[in-house]
């Protein structure tokens, strides 16, 4: 019997239905089994150091030698700046055609503590510089290979390392089949607040995030004010100079910048948009940020309100994400408002996909082009640390990854593949061990291409900043 025209549940196409994806998950370890995983095969003809040097191309000459200095000061600096290098890899890998919502750079540097809009301090995903549509394996891949990486940096055994790798695989999967016995919308207000004393683990660990709470209340852009800048002859604060991590830029970047603002006012919502007409710019400078991001364009804004209070933003240029640049994952427009502008805009693509994959987000998440370039931009400063992961006990560093995993999967139960993913991977170790052993073949892999590296700068291929004295 046709159904009646105009019934709203026949305009639309067909909801898979959580089932559905499931079962297809579960289906598909018979074509792709999950031990399949295991297998690192490098190609013949991978050039690492030519995927470096691409980049290198793309970006500022004169920080590229300080790009190359901050990769070489250990393996696992290495593997936090070669995001590409690893898309290339796994661009020839197996996976399951389940594509999802990546971070696409998910190791374990990238997860941190943060304060949402309402103030409470959240720990989740912190870096979407290369987030995309791409395989959901790709970013487990990469985070159990830099707890691994991580851990032997650590001097971990190779018994302990393991342990700590398959803890971080294991809270992922559990993680995400829980999530999936929620509905969407409880998934989709699923968050990991902070509190001190409040966590579920031992005293090591509890007195860790303690520590880095109390850290956190200093990060505030009243604190880098009073750090970064002076007052001048007229009563104004500018910034301090740090040569090359601080530096002015001229009038003429000046005039863009202040400009293309108004610009990224039209990409924020419109309480946020009304709290930055109190505000005006009072001084811009270039700021050197991170390992593998080195080179590429980045300011800080001073903002000055009515009763001189201060606001500093950064904008940072929002390149190709290495997944596809580099893995060959066609780009994906993701529904929305504006959509067709972000999804030409890779500061339009860093937003939205850090909105749809964090619990909560900046408010003053925003996008805008300056010169020909893409930037998105981002409150600088607002209670924002990162745990000191060299520091970590063992106890605390198998906590800490552990939860990593598990805010991974939260931020991978956003999209409607999640249910092909919890059905594929099931509740066996294989998937676990299977990743495990292939992040343990990785690392060796990362490690050849560190010390190459280490060749090329003695070679005189590549320049490295000497270090500061």
């Amino acid at each position: 019997m046709t159904p009646a025209p105009g019934r709203l549940r026949f305009e639309h196409a067909h909801v898979v239905s959580f089932q559905e994806r499931f079962d297809e998950g579960r289906a598909a370890r018979s074509s792709i089994p999950r031990g399949a995983h295991v297998e690192y095969t490098p190609r013949s003809d991978r050039d690492p150091l030519g995927i470096l040097e691409t980049q290198n191309a793309a970006r500022l000459a004169d920080l590229i030698p300080l790009r190359t200095s901050r990769m070489l000061t250990s393996p696992f600096a290495f593997y936090r700046g070669s995001a590409a290098i690893q898309a290339a890899d796994l661009r020839n890998g197996i996976d399951t055609n389940a594509e999802i919502v990546i971070c696409g750079d998910a190791h374990i540097a990238n997860f941190g503590l943060f304060a949402s809009p309402q103030r409470t301090m959240i720990f989740d995903l912190n870096d979407f510089d290369e987030a995309s549509y791409g395989p959901w394996e790709w970013d487990l891949k990469r985070m159990v290979t830099s707890v691994v990486i991580a851990a032997k940096h650590k001097g971990y055994s190779v018994t302990d390392a393991r342990g700590a790798a398959i803890a971080s695989a294991i809270a992922y999967r559990d993680a995400l089949r829980s999530a999936m016995q929620l509905d969407a919308l409880q998934r989709f207000y699923l968050a990991a607040t902070v509190t001190p004393g409040s966590s579920p683990f031992g005293k090591k660990t509890q007195k860790t995030i303690d520590s880095t709470l109390a850290s956190a209340s200093n990060r505030t852009s009243a604190r880098v004010m009073e750090k970064i800048t002076e007052l001048a002859p007229d009563g104004t604060r500018v910034i301090v100079e740090n040569p090359p991590t601080l530096t002015h830029v001229d009038t003429t970047h000046e005039e863009e910048l202040m400009d293309a603002m108004r610009e990224y006012a039209l990409t924020v919502p419109s309480h946020v948009a009304l709290l930055l007409s109190q505000y005006e710019i009072t001084d811009v400078a270039r700021r050197v940020v991170g390992v593998g991001s080195v080179g590429t364009r980045c300011f800080i804004l001073m903002l000055t309100g009515p009763r001189a209070d201060p606001l500093v933003l950064q904008l940072k240029e929002a390149t190709e994400s290495v997944v596809q640049q580099f893995g060959g994952i066609p780009r994906h427009v993701l529904p929305g408002g504006d959509h067709q502008k972000r999804g030409s805009h890779n500061g339009g693509r860093v937003v939205s996909n850090q909105r749809i994959m964090q619990a909560v987000s900046d408010p003053f998440l925003g996008y805008l082009t300056v010169g020909g370039f893409d930037f998105y931009v981002r409150q600088f400063r607002d209670r924002n640390v990162s745990f000191d992961i060299d520091a970590l006990g063992r106890q605390p560093f198998t906590d800490y990854v552990a939860s990593c995993g598990a805010l991974l999967a939260r931020a991978h139960a956003q999209s409607p593949n999640a249910a092909f993913i919890a059905g594929y991977i099931g509740s066996s170790e294989s998937m676990v061990n299977a990743v495990v052993d292939w992040a343990f073949a990785y690392a060796d892999q990362s490690l050849a291409d560190f010390e190459a590296l280490r060749a090329a700068v003695a070679d005189g291929r590549f320049t490295a900043a000497p270090p500061p004295a």
